[in-house]
This record gives C-alpha cells, sequence and structure tokens, in this order.
C-alpha cells in the first residue's frame, strides 16, 4: 500500500463523499460533522466505509474506533493512522 500524505487523504476522502453524497466542497470543513453538518444517516456512514475502502484499498472496518469517529478530521486522522500502521507492518 503506497502511503498518502495528509494533504492526499484529505483529498481523496473530501473528492469520494462529495462524489457519493452530492455534498458541496465548501462543506468539507475538518470540523463538520456527518450527521449535523452533513446530512448524513447511519445507512450513508456504512456507505461511506466502503467507498472509502474502495478509494484507499484498505479495510477501515478493523477497529472499534471507526465508530467514534463523527467529523471529518476524525476521519481524516483515522486514515492517516491506519495507513501509517499497515506501512509499518509492510515494511
Amino acid at each position: 500500500m503506497e502511503k498518502k500524505t495528509r494533504d492526499e487523504i484529505v483529498q481523496i476522502v473530501n473528492e469520494a463523499l462529495i462524489k457519493e453524497f452530492e455534498l458541496k466542497s465548501e462543506q468539507m470543513k475538518p470540523e463538520a460533522n456527518f450527521f449535523t453538518d452533513l446530512g448524513l444517516d447511519s445507512l450513508d456512514a456504512v456507505d461511506m466505509v466502503i467507498v472509502l475502502e474502495q478509494a484507499f484499498k484498505v479495510k477501515l472496518r478493523t477497529k472499534y474506533e471507526i465508530g467514534k469517529i463523527m467529523t471529518l478530521k476524525d476521519l481524516y486522522d483515522y486514515i492517516e493512522n491506519l495507513m501509517s500502521e499497515a506501512a509499518q507492518q509492510n515494511g
């Protein structure tokens, strides 16, 4: 798996969510809450995980912390940490 920079992670996440959920780019602020700011529901959250797993080619549901993700910043941090761990394991 190719390690991504923070900017690349933000760009990939934002583009995927804008496309999948018809969001506007100005909504994609780090502090944006998925439910209250972006209008997603629990079914959208499942779709979001699938879309991002395809975009990053990594399993996001491997750890409990995914349930604690409420904002875009939480999601960026989670993916960045997950990819760092995967890169370390793969040498």
